[in-house]
């Protein structure tokens, strides 16, 4: 068969790597298709996976995006129109979604946070099949048309899946030339150009107090060249943001601790059983709050709060699940 497979954020890459590696390894002819946005080009690259990459991320402006939106629909629909594909797999893409729709191609999309309005308004109804992990209420998930026959539920985290076959690669820590006697602090910046973002006035106090703690050392993975920006303004030799793209999953697995306003990173991190605080100051999703309800996952407020210490456990997968099932419920949407 010939899949078409769309990679719109930096999570991305990283959650289809074994679906690509398997839907490959089965002699499926695969072309992948990224936009830039929080070096989502650059992790591809670091995984070795051949992509063609078409338009970028547009901002936090609502009618920028739905622009970009249409224009790299367009860009991508008349490729896709001469590949003639049999199917389309994303994570999260609306535009591929669109596209599928328009084109008649059979198309999964796959999610793990239900708050994003427009996007799920939009891809939820385009696509043949809907995938989420079984922590989210299906009745969250119908006023999008997700519903029973469409959406298909898988158990775990998502993480579980991706980083099953993970072996955390210490060479992280002599690249960015860490400390290992400092605790060490892996931070991710709010999503500010999404639109299920809201105000976050804890960041800015976490970098004060991490800049501020002589036995950390805080590694900052931003998701735009602004908020690079503004750590590297701060001119503090213990707030670190690499020049590219790095392995953040190795980074997260030696860290004594993750304090993050995303997602994705979150729950790596608690899949490889790393210490995590969440400053996320949108709405909650349902596997977060299960994560929450179990200590797995800690709301951070204020901090000044944070404890800072080292971990003596080891690093890795703590629940790993196999990326098969996935690829099983995605070609089932060719059924």
């Amino acid at each position: 068969m010939r899949i078409w497979i769309d990679c719109t954020a930096a999570a991305h890459p990283l959650v289809l790597r074994p679906v690509i590696e398997r839907l490959r390894a089965a002699g499926h002819e695969l072309t992948v298709t990224a936009r830039e946005y929080g070096q989502t080009t650059a992790i591809l690259d670091r995984l070795g996976i051949p992509y063609e990459a078409v338009g970028a991320h547009a901002g936090a402006s609502r009618a920028r995006k739905l622009a970009a939106l249409a224009g790299r629909s367009v860009r991508l629909g008349r490729a896709a129109r001469r590949a003639r594909y049999d199917l389309a797999i994303a994570h999260g893409s609306v535009d591929l979604a669109l596209v599928a729709a328009a084109l008649r191609i059979p198309a999964v999309t796959m999610f793990d946070y239900e708050w994003a309005g427009l996007q799920h308004h939009l891809g939820c109804r385009a696509v043949r099949r809907v995938l989420t992990p079984d922590a989210i209420p299906p009745e969250r998930l119908a006023r999008y048309g997700a519903r029973p026959g469409k959406l298909v539920q898988f158990p775990g985290l998502k993480e579980d899946y991706y980083l099953a076959d993970f072996a955390p690669d210490p060479a992280v820590l002599g690249e960015l030339g860490l400390d290992r006697e400092r605790v060490l602090v892996v931070v991710r910046p709010p999503p500010e150009v999404s639109m299920y973002h809201a105000a976050n006035p804890v960041y800015g106090a976490l970098l004060d107090r991490l800049a501020g703690a002589e036995q950390a050392v805080a590694v900052v993975l931003p998701r735009t060249e602004r908020q690079a920006a503004e750590v590297r303004e701060r001119r503090d030799p213990s707030l670190i943001v690499p020049a590219g793209a790095v392995d953040g999953q190795s980074l997260i697995a030696y860290a004594d601790l993750v304090v993050s306003a995303g997602g994705t990173m979150n729950r790596e991190a608690v899949a490889l059983g790393t210490p995590v605080h969440t400053t996320f100051s949108g709405r909650l999703g349902a596997v977060d709050e299960g994560l929450i309800e179990r200590g797995l996952l800690l709301p951070l407020y204020d901090p000044a709060e944070l404890e800072l210490r080292k971990r003596d456990d080891e690093p890795g997968p703590r629940d790993p699940r196999d990326p098969a099932l996935l690829v099983e419920l995605m070609l089932g949407a060719l059924g």
